[in-house]
């Protein structure tokens, strides 16, 4: 899947020169954590979003530092805190350095740029215009879209203990043979060994996720890998 496929458009998106009440006040009536911040020609100039608004003078939250530490803080960064703190228009509260992806971007890349650069919004750019915008909102809605119908599918009990047994073989966590399973009427239960609780919720989680499995019953033992010896 790829970023057009979920993107959000059109962008609501706000002007550099607008005041900072404008784009609260955008944010409030649109629902949204965030704005890019758009020239009249398309162009992506910034990103502004309710963490730019954190540290007002107005609120008296600017940030204050010991004479000591502010001392260590040099004109420059502490004059960029200043305008943070008490500027009246987007372009001068906004944050510049802007995280993009193009539409046919992965949805792999989008998660990996979101979680490397710590964003939660990814503008879409084509042809140096802002064409949409992806959210964790939209990320979440992509994920409902490919969930499995929680509606009781109805498969054999072997052929689920086969799909279960398959998936922990796939995964050094689950270990060699070490977990049983077994099936009836969609009712999966777990016994056997394991050596971390981690691994308990692990094949917990492998069992839900495959079709016609309607619970799963935790039977599992946590074992000491030194002291414990399992005889087959």
């Amino acid at each position: 899947m790829q970023a057009e496929a979920i993107m959000s458009k059109p962008v609501v998106g706000i002007d550099p020169s607008a005041s900072i009440a404008e784009a609260a006040g955008l944010m409030l009536s649109k629902k949204v954590s965030g704005l890019p911040v758009i020239r009249a020609d398309g162009g992506l100039v910034g990103i502004v979003s309710e963490g730019d608004f954190l540290r007002r003078g107005e609120l008296g939250t600017e940030r204050k530092r010991s004479r000591w530490l502010e001392f260590l803080v040099s004109p420059g960064k502490a004059a960029d805190e200043y305008v943070r703190a008490n500027g009246r228009r987007v372009e001068e509260v906004m944050s510049q350095d802007v995280v993009t992806a193009s539409p046919a971007a992965s949805l792999a890349k989008v998660v990996e740029l979101m979680t490397r650069h710590h964003v939660k919004r990814i503008p879409v750019i084509q042809a140096g215009k802002v064409v949409g915008i992806i959210t964790r909102s939209d990320l979440l809605r992509a994920l409902l879209g490919v969930l499995p119908d929680e509606a009781a599918t109805v498969i054999d009990d072997e052929q689920i203990r086969h799909n279960i047994a398959t998936e922990l073989a796939r995964h050094k966590w689950a270990g060699k043979d070490l977990i049983n399973v077994m099936v009836d009427k969609g009712v999966v239960t777990l016994s056997g060994a394991i050596f971390d609780e981690r691994e308990r919720q692990a094949a917990i989680v492998a069992a839900e996720n495959v079709a016609g499995v309607n619970a799963v019953k935790d039977n599992l033992f946590c074992a000491d890998p030194v002291s414990v010896v399992l005889v087959s």
